[in-house]
């Protein structure tokens, strides 16, 4: 099941509001599902929760019998009628005149019940809305074929405290969300708190990897930067034996080099404690960068 169907079957599980509250769901579900015309209602949905659902929630909002889904044969129903003694309820209940109205808008009359924006956008999630599995990103988002309706949920969303962002594609309109706190806050506002919290802990998952990374990376970093230092001081080190001997160097920097050459890979910290007689980080660091300095010609 993927985490779109499981927030579905668990807005599902809500219990049915009154009849002003059914009636702004399933405004949303016709506003946002396959297609919605004066003369057409087809639903098309691959959660069975929200298969079942649909019957009880329209008879309750319209006074209507839907017709029995019909399977796609890719685990998805359709419920497609053209009936206009079916359609004829829901245009009179959400205040749709066919003869004058050319394109879909949101009747906010239909909403002034308490609640019943909260569920006019469940509506609209069940039929039209997605959510990427967490684990893999986070993108939320609403699909109507209604440019109209995209602008005015936008609206509603917004002055709710949740501006989306927008876009068109594939002849849909389209508003999402990508940041997980924001997602999770609007699927608690509908009601799936449950699938709220996975987006939370896959949040605060992602961000300890990302730590995890970062410090496992700046080790990494700072691991070849001792490596390197390490050998360009050995080389230097070598060079001047090769060269001259490393009696050339005063005492001090002869220990520092012998101590480099029996630990060639150790960082300074390492080496500080190997010392004998102890010498700080700081001296031991100062003497290497002396013996890379250090020309035989001036001493």
């Amino acid at each position: 099941m993927s985490f779109s169907s499981e927030i579905k079957t668990e807005l599902c599980a809500l219990p049915f509001g009154d009849r002003a509250l059914m009636l702004a769901e399933c405004y949303g579900v016709a506003l946002y599902c396959h297609t919605f015309t004066p003369r057409e209602l087809r639903i098309v949905t691959a959660s069975e929760d929200f298969a079942q659902r649909l019957p009880k929630s329209f008879k309750k909002a319209f006074g209507v019998t839907l017709p029995e889904p019909k399977e796609t044969g890719r685990g998805r129903q359709v419920f497609h009628t053209e009936d206009p003694k079916v359609l004829a309820p829901i245009l009179d209940a959400i205040g749709l005149d066919p003869g004058r109205s050319v394109s879909h808008h949101i009747n906010l009359g239909v909403l002034e019940e308490p609640g019943a924006t909260v569920a006019f956008l469940r509506g609209a999630f069940l039929a039209g809305g997605s959510v990427t599995d967490p684990t893999k990103g986070f993108h939320m988002e609403l699909a109507t074929a209604h440019y109209s309706v995209s602008r005015e949920a936008e609206a509603i969303l917004s002055d709710l405290g949740y501006p989306p962002n927008s876009s068109k594609r594939s002849g849909s309109y389209m508003l999402y969300y990508k940041r997980a706190e924001v997602i999770a806050d609007v699927l608690t506002l509908l009601g799936a708190d449950t699938s709220s919290l996975k987006v939370v802990e896959a949040q605060v998952e992602r961000s300890m990897n990302n730590k995890v990374n970062r410090q496992i990376n700046c080790d990494s970093a700072n691991a070849d930067k001792v490596v390197a230092a390490a050998q360009e001081q050995l080389d230097a080190i070598l060079r001047i034996q090769s060269e001259y001997g490393l009696a050339v160097l005063p005492e001090k920097l002869q220990d520092a080099a012998l101590l480099r050459i029996a630990n060639p890979e150790a960082s300074l910290a390492d080496l500080s404690k190997l010392s004998y007689p102890a010498v700080s980080k700081s001296t031991l660091s100062y003497r290497l960068k002396k013996i890379l300095e250090f020309d035989p010609k001036k001493g």
